[in-house]
């Protein structure tokens, strides 16, 4: 019996869902980006957050020259900008998976938004610099990849939650690169059994709810390669269980393969 076809509305829903997934997690666990504001432009480290409801939440004192310039800009669509760069955790050929720009309305934030926080948002809060919070709320989002940008509806950017591993990415990533030395063959055998033991490198450069991603590097080229997880990972306790299914023997957790 032939398989009913997904309708391509379908489709787009989807790619609209993980882009907008993309952008959340970019926005979670990058620790710097780029403001922009009446043609000034201030790189921002460990000064900014993000809401549950999307709202994006940057520390800049009102008395400097850029806090003035945000005074300035209260309320007015599109004044800001914000720019960041969504890239592999790890040391690999072609660091960059993204770039993301965020245009939007700025305003101080209301102390009454931290009623509707959960406590990771609120700690989040408090662990930005003691300086005036400003709150972003987003105009328009896009996308920039190496082949094609896009823009995130925001309705669907609201609706998005970062990847459930997205915090835990860089460590199990690096965890596993330590290992790989161990772990070639393992990997070599999940992608195809007859590659070549020399002149490609296969390194985990991403990892999420669904799946962990390998890169296979040659001298003059490299693709990456899915593997998917049996099961939708939420925690750290799932993803370690589907790291040790896919990888027998690896430790996600201490770093030492068995």
């Amino acid at each position: 019996m032939a398989s009913e076809a997904v309708p391509p509305s379908a489709l787009a829903d989807d790619r609209t869902s993980t882009d907008a997934v993309e952008v959340r997690s970019a926005l979670a666990t990058c620790t710097s980006l780029r403001l922009r504001v009446a043609g000034t432009a201030v790189d921002l480290l460990d000064a900014h957050t993000v809401l549950p409801d999307g709202t994006i939440v940057v520390a800049v004192d009102a008395m400097t020259p850029l806090g003035g310039l945000l005074v300035a800009a209260r309320g007015a669509d599109g004044a800001v900008r914000l720019d960041l760069t969504h890239l592999v955790p790890v040391p690999v050929r072609e660091r960059v998976r993204a770039w993301v720009t965020v245009t939007g309305t700025v305003r101080r934030l209301d102390p009454a938004a931290l009623d509707s926080c959960d406590d990771d948002a609120v700690m989040a809060l408090l662990n930005l610099p003691p300086v005036a919070l400003w709150a972003v709320e987003p105009d328009s989002v896009h996308v920039q990849r190496h082949a094609a940008a896009v823009e995130v509806p925001i309705a669907a950017y609201h609706a998005a939650r970062p990847d459930p591993v997205a915090a835990l990415e860089a460590v199990h990533l690096a965890r596993l690169v330590r290992q790989r030395p161990h772990l070639g063959q393992r990997f070599a055998a999940l992608v195809d059994p007859d590659l070549p033991p020399t002149g490609t490198r296969l390194v985990p450069v991403a990892v999420d709810a669904h799946g962990l991603t390998l890169r296979a590097e040659s001298t003059h080229r490299h693709h990456d390669i899915r593997l998917p997880f049996r099961v939708r990972v939420t925690d750290e306790a799932a993803l370690d269980r589907e790291l040790r299914r896919l990888l027998p023997g690896v430790n996600a957790r201490n770093g030492d393969a068995g």
